[in-house]
């Protein structure tokens, strides 16, 4: 079995040693076949020449170099496509995630679960400008997900390859990927992680990053339920808009006939158009969306499902 451990680096030239040999440490006590490939996010410290420094005395190590900054779910997407293992960690490169955790997350992939994700439950973060945002984020996201992970924030998390190849990556969207297998009939479970004070430099990511993650948390919510069928949400949303005008409309004309407010004096009538009008636009959409949703499909030989695996075909 080949192991491929992910590193996203963004000004960790410090930080870079000290992990290397932490995880040959750790696969030395292992004994199996690895590759950990560090993925520089257009560092502008001294990190690239680091990496190269080290993928020069040992073969295991693989660097990607991009042109300009791209953000870290790029990073983990660019890792992902070159991994050649069948299974796929991530983590941090800040030393805040501990390689020790390695088996622990291969006895679980080994128990027959198809992604295992971390948990920082005694977390060494700033309260208010990292961990209160976080709590506030996973809430949600565990509400609009269903999917119960105590900490989807959590970068190091374990990924059998084939469930993960397949998965194209946006945003802030690389901490989805539990939900995502879970909607596909993936098996998840999480296990307590050791998270370590950060000991060089500073965060790269600050309490501005949860308003994208919420934003990204939409979009993924909408692709995974109403992909085949946008019409169900832009038209349920379009016919709630048009009931309201139209009740809008209704209510003002009957407080004009029982002479309680004229047309002029309550602000009925404008909802009214108002709500007529969004929800006729709501419903064009819809239609343009299932138009769009047949192309994306069709041209590409696309299904709107997936099988498993079949028999005696």
């Amino acid at each position: 079995m080949k192991i491929s451990v992910i590193l996203p680096v963004y000004n960790e030239e410090k930080s870079i040693p000290t992990l290397h040999e932490e995880l040959k440490e750790v696969f030395l006590g292992l004994q199996k076949e690895y590759e950990v490939i560090w993925v520089n996010d257009a560092s502008e410290d001294g990190s690239l020449e680091v990496l190269k420094e080290l993928a020069f005395r040992d073969r295991r190590i693989k660097v990607i170099n991009f042109r300009f900054n791209s953000g870290q779910t790029a990073a983990m997407s660019a890792g992902i496509k070159h991994a050649t293992g069948e299974i796929i960690i991530p983590m941090d490169s800040d030393l805040q995630n501990d390689p020790k955790d390695i088996p622990r997350f291969l006895d679980k992939l080994d128990q027959g679960f198809d992604v295992v994700s971390g948990w920082r439950k005694n977390r060494k973060d700033f309260v208010l400008s990292r961990r209160l945002p976080s709590v506030l984020a996973n809430g949600l996201i565990r509400y609009i997900t269903g999917v119960k992970i105590h900490d989807y924030g959590c970068s190091m998390k374990a990924y059998k390859s084939d469930i993960i190849k397949d998965v194209i990556l946006y945003g802030e969207m690389h901490r989805f990927i539990p939900a995502y297998t879970a909607w596909h009939g993936g098996k998840i479970t999480e296990i307590v992680v050791n998270h370590r004070p950060r000991k060089f430099g500073k965060t790269n990511y600050g309490i501005g990053r949860t308003f994208n993650v919420i934003l990204d948390l939409i979009v993924v919510k909408f692709l995974s339920k109403y992909m085949d069928k946008p019409m169900h949400f832009f038209g349920g949303i379009g016919f709630l808009s048009l009931g309201l005008g139209i009740f809008s409309g209704l209510w003002s004309v009957f407080l004009k006939i029982v002479h309680l407010r004229d047309f002029v004096t309550t602000p009925l009538p404008v909802f009214s158009a108002l709500f007529i009008i969004v929800g006729v636009v709501l419903i064009t959409m819809g239609v343009i969306a299932e138009m769009i949703m047949r192309v994306y499909y069709e041209s590409q030989n696309k299904t709107p499902y997936q099988v498993r695996e079949t028999i005696n075909f």
